[in-house]
């Protein structure tokens, strides 16, 4: 029981790295919003009008 705690403390700090990780990659690698630019929405042409 406690290697098997052990092994999911690892598990679980290895999976909180990645997800670090990737944040700061998405961070780092988003495109830059500048006051003014347009914000482009992308929406399905056949998508229902609820307004």
């Amino acid at each position: 029981m406690k290697r098997f705690g052990t092994i999911l403390l690892y598990v679980v700090g290895a999976l909180a790295c990645a997800y670090l990780a990737l944040f700061a990659y998405r961070m780092l690698t988003a495109p830059k919003l500048e006051p003014g630019d347009p914000i482009r929405i992308f929406r399905n042409p056949d998508a229902p009008k609820y307004s």
